[in-house]
This record gives C-alpha cells, structure tokens and sequence, in this order.
C-alpha cells in the first residue's frame, strides 16, 4: 500500500511540474507571436534579406538618342539620328563579393532577431516566476492571517475565563493590522507586475494568468565549462560579432575589386536619310541600322579613394574581433554571477525547506501548549513570524533558483 501512495505522489508531482512547464511555454508562443518589438526585429532581418538583390544586380543599361541638326553626309545618305545602347560590366567577382557582404549584414541582423527572441524569453519567465513569487507571497499571508485569527478565538476563550490579560489580543491585532497591511502591498505589486506580464505578451492586461500549484526546482547536469563552451558556439550576440567579421572580410575583397576596371560594352543604331545622288544604287540608299559595336574600359586612376575603403574594412576587422574579445569576457562574468546566484538559490530553498518544516513543527507544539496553559504568547508570535519568513523565503529560492537557470539558458542562446 505505501508503495503505490509513494509511485501516485511521484506520478502527481511530476504531472504537475509538467503542466506548469506547458503553461510556460503557451505564454512564450504567445510573447514570440505577438510582442511588438520582436516583430520588429524580424521585419528588419527581412528588409536586410532584400539588399543582396540590389547590391549583386548590373548597373542600369543605359539608353541614349541623339539628333543631329546639321545632318553628317555619309556615302549612303545623310546621318539624321543616333539610338546608343550600353551596359556597364564590374570587375569579376565584385557582385559575388558584394552579395556576400550583403549576406553577413542580413545575418547579423538574423541574429540579432535569435538574440532578441531569447531576451524576450528570459524576461517572460522572469516576469512570471516573480508573478508566482508574490502570489504564494499573497496565499502564505492569507494563510497567517487565519492562523492569527485562530489564536485570536483561543485568546479571547481564554480572555473571559479569566486566564490570560486582553493584551494577548492586543498582540494579535497589531500583528494582523502588520500583516493585513504587508497584503494589501503585495496585491498592489501583484497588479504592477501582471500588467508588465501582458505587455510583454502584447495581450489584454486584464487577461488571467496561469500559476502552477508548487513551482518545479531545476537542476542543471552541465559543468561550467560546458556552460561556457555552449555560450561560446551558441551565444547569438557572439554570433552576431562572427558576422560582422566576415562582412567586413567580404568588403574588404569587394573594395578591392571595386578599384579594378570596368568594361563597358555597347552598340550605336544609326538612321540615314535618302541621299540626292542620282548616281547612288538605290538599294544602299538611306539605308540605316548601321551597327557599331562599342568596348570600353573604366580604368580607375585615383587609386587613393579604393585604398581607404580597403583599409576602412580592415580596421573593422580588427575592431570586430576586439568586440568579440569583450563580448566574451562579459560573458564569462555574467555566467560566474548567475552560477553564484543560482548555487545560492539551491542552498536558501534547502536550507529554508528544513527550517519551514521544523518551524511548522514548533508551531504546532506551541499552539497545544498554549491552549493547554503551558506557553506564553510570545512565543507563539515569535514563531509565527519565523514561519512567516521561512515559507515567504522557501518560495523566493525557487522564483530565484528558476530565474538563474533562465539566463543561464538566454546566455546559451536558447
């Protein structure tokens, strides 16, 4: 019999951890779905998405007609106009170079998208596990203002029969005016952060949210260094730097074959008039659509404006992986603070649960003897208000405790 009490209570706890993980991850569909500033970091990913066309497309063919007032004889009549047609060709290779750099610049802006994706991610689950916080903050009040008012009967009962001073009542109205006080605080804070909640899912702030009785404790299985290895392969502003480099990598190369030739290749369409000659054949006569192919070449002589882009590229190279370098270094801060952080979680909810258990325990002891005769009320008040502490300070380890293990995962990337 125990054992089948002991597989339903796992069955039931691991149902419920899985519920409150769904919930969760309903809200952060909705976030990605709907919030504003997501939207429009992916709607700036897409217009990057579209300068590769522009930038790897040949110049405009260019189209030209000309008259001539004073018509130039030729042997078969009279030059009346000119139709010119050409297209300007770059050096091999400068539209690739400049579709790759294109390309970086749109990745960038795709991880800038992830990044911002993940932050909105870590700032939901934030946002609700401090919703969860005050909310047990709100029910464990709730549930020692009952409790004071329990007393409150004992004392009263023991009050008019002449066994204890009304300062007894005394005690527990000022402890229950302090407490009444502290919720009231509590459901005002708990309005401020469901408005910040909703706005965060760009939903109606009146919209109820969804709380798990016991929020799950995680645990992380990875070391550090795998942490911090996992950040430096997945970490999307990392990444962002990556690209960076290799667009700047890219320009440099398509700053170089922006300082090579042009060719310029095109054609003249030229319309004569009937000439007077009697003695021209007639079957030359006024002919046009006279052809004459046409090759040209842009030789860049100024040599010092495509230096400076050259160098321009490189120098943000540099600058690039200097980024990097400091990118990394506050990376591996931010993830010494939160392991600290999280380790420090882990041990206040052990620490807290064992003292919430034993004060529970006391309390009760207290309570019989106090009814009995054999206890103070003093006591009791004291340790009314550690139990108070020990359950407020039990349910802010797990809110902290899942909070840390949310960065943890944004600095990964996920």
């Amino acid at each position: 019999m125990k054992k089948i009490i002991l597989i339903l209570t796992v069955i039931l706890i691991f149902a419920g951890i899985a519920k409150s993980q769904e919930t969760l991850d309903r809200y952060l569909v909705i976030a990605a779905k709907n919030n504003p500033g997501l939207q429009a970091k992916f709607n700036e990913y897409l217009a990057a998405m579209q300068i590769g066309d522009r930038v790897s497309s040949l110049q405009d063919m260019q189209l030209a007609f000309g008259y001539f007032i004073q018509p130039v004889e030729t042997r078969v009549g009279p030059q009346r106009a000119k139709l010119s047609l050409s297209q300007v060709f770059p050096w091999f290779g400068q539209l690739r170079a400049n579709r790759s750099v294109a390309d970086e610049v749109a990745n960038v802006k795709l991880e800038e998208f992830e990044d911002a994706k993940s932050k909105l991610f870590y700032d939901v689950k934030s946002s609700y596990y401090n919703l969860y916080f005050t909310r047990k903050a709100i029910e464990i009040t709730d549930e020692n203002i009952g409790l004071l008012n329990f007393l409150d009967e004992v004392a009263l009962a023991k009050v008019e029969a002449g066994l204890v001073s009304s300062v007894d009542r005394l005690r527990i109205e000022m402890e229950l005016a302090d407490l009444k006080n502290q919720q009231e605080l509590l459901k005002d804070i708990m309005k401020d952060r469901v408005v910040g909640f909703n706005n965060l899912l760009n939903v109606d702030n009146e919209r109820e949210i969804m709380f798990p009785d016991t929020l799950f404790v995680p645990g992380h299985s990875l070391t550090k260094e795998a942490i911090l290895d996992s950040i430096l392969q997945l970490n999307h502003r990392l990444a962002a730097i990556n690209h960076e480099y290799n667009s700047f990598v890219n320009k440099e190369k398509a700053s170089r074959k922006q300082g090579a030739p042009k060719i310029n290749i095109g054609i003249d369409y030229i319309f004569v008039g009937e000439s007077d000659n009697p003695a021209l054949d007639p079957s030359i006569n006024g002919k046009d659509a006279i052809l004459f192919p046409k090759v040209g070449i842009t030789v860049p002589i100024y040599r010092k404006k495509y230096k400076s882009l050259v160098n321009e590229a490189v120098y943000r190279q540099k600058a690039a992986l200097y980024k990097k370098e400091e990118k990394i270094n506050l990376l591996e801060t931010l993830l010494e603070k939160v392991i600290t952080d999280y380790k420090d979680a882990g041990r206040r909810y052990k620490l807290y649960l064992q003292q919430k258990n034993l004060a529970h325990q006391a309390m009760e002891i207290l309570q019989a003897q106090y009814v009995s005769g054999n206890t103070g009320f003093e006591e009791i008040l004291r340790m009314e208000k550690k139990l108070l502490k020990y359950e407020l300070e039990l349910e802010k380890a797990r809110a902290d405790k899942n909070a840390a293990d949310a960065f943890i995962l944004y600095l990964m990337g996920k």
